[in-house]
């Protein structure tokens, strides 16, 4: 059984390249919830990086959360975004396998920064206090410690 990864995207571009994208999601949708599997877009060419639970908040349009099996689905999205020429942000994680990064598409060039197995190593999970340890401090979670860790490897 596969991992999930959970996924934020936002794409940018031009309106109309925005509205057929917000389509292209919304057909996915619509497909996955009358057979329940993961779809590609028609186009799509590395026959990878399915799209499963597709979901949006009212009023958001180019943004959307989703699920993919282990990994991000990045070079699905560059297909997405060169075939209705956008760009796109991409937010991702699934701590089982200690994955958790950013990746941005602009001008035809991916920026793919994540944490590496040696970034998790500098915090800690205190179980009989339930609580994180992360450079002398405490935390109740860790979203705020892999923020920070990502926050450090982006102004670099």
């Amino acid at each position: 059984m596969a991992n999930w990864c959970s996924n934020t995207v936002v794409f940018e571009g031009n309106p109309r390249a925005i509205e057929q994208i917000q389509g292209l999601f919304r057909a996915i949708a619509d497909k996955q919830k009358i057979e329940d599997a993961g779809y590609l877009p028609d186009f799509n060419t590395t026959r990878n990086g399915h799209f499963f639970d597709i979901y949006w908040n009212e009023g958001d349009i180019g943004i959307f959360q989703y699920l993919t099996r282990w990994a991000p689905n990045i070079e699905t999205l560059i297909e997405i975004a060169d075939h209705y020429q956008a760009t796109f942000t991409l937010g991702y994680e699934e701590m089982g396998c200690r994955v958790y990064g950013l990746a941005t598409y602009r001008n035809v060039v991916l920026t793919d920064i994540f944490l590496e197995h040696d970034d998790f190593e500098t915090y800690w999970f205190n179980e009989e206090t339930d609580l994180y340890h992360f450079e002398g401090e405490t935390y109740e979670s860790d979203c705020e410690i892999l923020e920070t860790l990502l926050e450090r490897k982006t102004a670099k």
